[in-house]
This record gives C-alpha cells, sequence and structure tokens, in this order.
C-alpha cells in the first residue's frame, strides 16, 4: 500500500509538472530564445521520466526490499481492498481518456510506432503512467491477498518490488522517447513529403538540394531548404517566389511556423557537401 501511496503522489506531482511544461512552452520567442519556448515541453516530460524512475521506482523497491528482508503479518485487509479498488476505478477512468486521446493522434499506425513518431510527450506520457498505475494496483492487491490469506507476509514486500519494476521500465520508455525529442527530431515522413510536393511543384525550382525540419515543440516545426532555381530570375523574382512558397507551405502544412530558405545551384551544394563529409 505504501509503495502504490508514493506512485499516487509522484504520478500526482507529474501531471502538475507536465502542466507547467505546457504553460512555459506557449510563451513568445524572445532575445535570448528567437524560436519560442516550445522545446520546454520535453525537458519537462523528462523530468517526469527521471521523477518516476528515481522517486517512484526507487522508494517502491526500497520498501519492497525491506519487507522482504523484515516481513510483518498484515491485518484486516478489508479496507486496503476498498481503497485499492476505489483508486482503479479513478485510474481506469484517466486511462481511457487518456487511451481515448491516442487512439485519435495514432491513426492506422501501431500503438508502438505512434509513440515513437508522437511529438507530444504529454500524450503518450500520461498513458504510460495511467497503465503503470492500473498494473500497480492489481499487483498491490495480489500482494496483499497472497500475504493475509496465505499467511506469507512476505508477499507484500514482494508486489511492493515488482510494482518499483513496473515503474522503472515506464520511466525508462518515457526517458527513451523524450531523449530524442529534446535532441531534435524531424517532422513526419508525411508532413516531409506533403512539403517537397509543394516545392517541386513549382515551376521556379528546378532541384531540392536539401529538406530539413526539425520540432520545436508538438505543433512547432522549424523548416530550412537549400534549393536551386531557374538561372534566368532576377532577385525580384526570386523573392516573390521565396514569398510563395512560404506561404503555400504554412497553408498546406500548418505546423510549420518558421521558414528559411537558401538559393544555392545543385553543384555548389555537393561541393559543400562533399567538403563537410571530409572534414568529419
Amino acid at each position: 500500500m505504501l509503495s502504490e501511496g508514493i506512485h499516487s503522489l509522484v504520478d500526482t506531482g507529474n501531471q502538475g509538472l507536465l502542466l507547467y511544461g505546457i504553460r512555459r512552452s506557449g510563451r513568445p520567442a524572445d532575445i535570448k530564445h528567437p524560436f519560442g519556448y516550445g522545446a520546454e515541453l520535453y525537458f519537462w516530460a523528462f523530468v517526469v521520466a527521471l521523477l518516476i524512475f528515481a522517486v517512484g521506482a526507487g522508494l517502491s523497491l526500497y520498501e519492497g526490499i525491506e519487507k522482504v528482508l523484515h516481513p510483518e503479518p498484515i491485518g484486516d485487509p478489508t479496507i486496503n481492498f476498498v481503497v485499492l479498488g476505489v483508486a482503479f476505478c479513478f485510474e481506469g477512468w484517466a486511462w481511457f481518456v487518456a487511451l481515448r486521446e491516442f487512439r485519435n493522434t495514432k491513426g492506422k499506425r501501431s500503438y508502438f510506432q505512434a509513440v515513437a513518431d508522437s511529438k507530444d510527450p504529454t500524450v503518450f506520457t500520461v498513458l504510460f503512467e495511467d497503465s503503470a498505475a492500473m498494473l500497480g494496483l492489481i499487483v498491490a492487491a495480489v500482494g496483499i491477498g497472497l500475504s493475509h490469506y496465505l499467511e506469507l507476509p512476505w508477499m507484500d514486500g514482494a508486489a511492493s518490488i515488482v510494482i518499483g519494476l513496473i515503474l522503472g521500465m515506464t520511466a525508462i520508455l518515457l526517458a527513451y522517447e523524450t531523449k530524442s525529442l529534446l535532441i531534435g527530431e524531424a517532422a513526419s515522413t508525411e508532413s516531409e513529403a506533403e512539403i517537397a510536393a509543394i516545392v517541386n511543384a513549382h515551376p521556379a525550382v528546378t532541384t531540392v538540394n536539401e529538406l530539413r525540419t526539425m520540432h520545436r515543440g508538438p505543433n512547432e516545426i522549424l523548416l530550412a531548404l537549400s534549393l536551386d532555381f531557374r538561372d534566368d530570375m532576377i532577385v525580384g523574382q526570386l523573392e516573390t517566389v521565396i514569398a510563395d512558397l512560404e506561404r503555400h507551405i504554412r497553408e498546406r502544412v500548418p505546423q510549420v511556423h518558421r521558414v528559411y530558405i537558401e538559393a544555392q545551384s545543385y553543384v555548389d551544394h555537393k561541393s559543400v557537401e562533399a567538403q563537410l563529409t571530409s572534414s568529419h
């Protein structure tokens, strides 16, 4: 019961941190952070993963080992079962809401692929935490029942160890996914293909030398393009074409907030790439 109490306390604190991260990430860009604060949400999601591992898993494992080494008989478990049952109902409702939200975003992809592709850590973090919470409640109930009815008090400690392991695995999965977002993930394959189609369809563009995207938040994409334009264009025409491309890209892929387009010949681009490759 103590392990589940620790888990619930950590879970509540984590939801507060995610809400704080959402609010912080919505701040406008300034001189110190010219690209905005969208990526701060990824930082707080990573902090959540660390707290689950250090506090939730660590204390649950410690409590479980202590109870296995120094077991104590459990009295009437009725109140424990009532509390766990009520907690399971609340967690089950939260899990259902999180799962419904996740299904709305995953499309036809598998759950594993949808988590790997997701740019919004709040959705899969809540789903992972609630899934771990429900498993933990079941394990706690089984541990208390076996400890009392089989008169094996060490089983209560073993259940705490299992809860700690569940929390540890959840934390590792969350840390792995949020670390990738912190480093900077590209936009989805569909978004990049849409952008490439827009650029390639423009009559003034002869070659797309390079297309690079990076998520600065769940709904904010930074786009950098290196394009080879027709040689017969003058500067004024080139400015008009670039403005036209930016407008069409933002209309078709609204997540793109910032666009940087470089005019460069295909030959020069390949020469620069070769130099960069050789320098490494």
